[in-house]
């Protein structure tokens, strides 16, 4: 099994969740409409990006989409060189696969950059955010060769970007982190559920939590 970023925040926040959802396969039915705007705007920069005629998917956009495509696609590294767009990308850190899959990724010259559109709002601290993480050690073990590798969170709520530059200081801090929590994961997988219980808890699965 991949680990993926989205896995790891709901470990941290509470591990039955986690147990319930990735172990259990207990899924909640979810509000569709909620997601609708940000896949329609992932949607657009895919087929963007990837050289498509998308004329007819922008006549379709509401005006709030519109205006948010219209920023995005006039960014910068729209204009790099394509790597990769809506890529899934995987590593190994020792027993474990952790991956997921980037928005894309752009190169100018031999400086590399992870996208990542926001629609709603970016993580509190980026620089240590599972997400961050996870893409960047995935990329440097994949491309291997490069000047910079740079993960881009574009706040399109806001018109705003924030970047993290990879070094080999935080290349030791973020395996690290990994680690310590890929181990508790494999700890608490095998442990009852009875220890994982959060009585405190009032997430969606609360009402599971109170019946066991």
């Amino acid at each position: 099994m991949i680990i993926s970023p989205a896995m790891l925040k709901t470990f941290e926040e509470c591990p039955q969740k986690f147990v319930y959802i990735y172990s259990d396969k207990i899924n909640l039915p979810q509000n569709k409409y909620i997601y609708a705007k940000g896949k329609n705007i992932h949607a657009m920069a895919n087929y963007y990006l990837k050289g498509y005629d998308i004329s007819k998917f922008e006549n379709s956009l509401t005006n709030e989409e519109q205006n948010i495509w219209n920023y995005l696609k006039n960014i910068k590294y729209f204009k790099y060189e394509v790597v990769s767009s809506e890529y899934q990308l995987s590593c190994k850190l020792e027993n474990n696969w952790v991956g997921g899959r980037l928005d894309a990724l752009v190169k100018n010259n031999d400086d590399y950059y992870i996208l990542d559109y926001k629609t709603g709002a970016i993580p509190q601290n980026p620089e240590y955010d599972y997400q961050t993480m996870v893409y960047l050690l995935c990329a440097d073990k994949i491309i291997k060769k490069y000047d910079s590798l740079t993960f881009i969170y574009i706040d399109l709520k806001n018109n705003k970007e924030k970047s993290i530059k990879f070094s080999e200081n935080l290349k030791l801090i973020y395996k690290e982190k990994l680690k310590k929590i890929l181990n508790e994961i494999n700890t608490i997988q095998i442990l009852p559920k009875k220890v994982l219980k959060n009585n405190k808890c009032n997430c969606d699965y609360y009402c599971i939590c109170k019946k066991n």
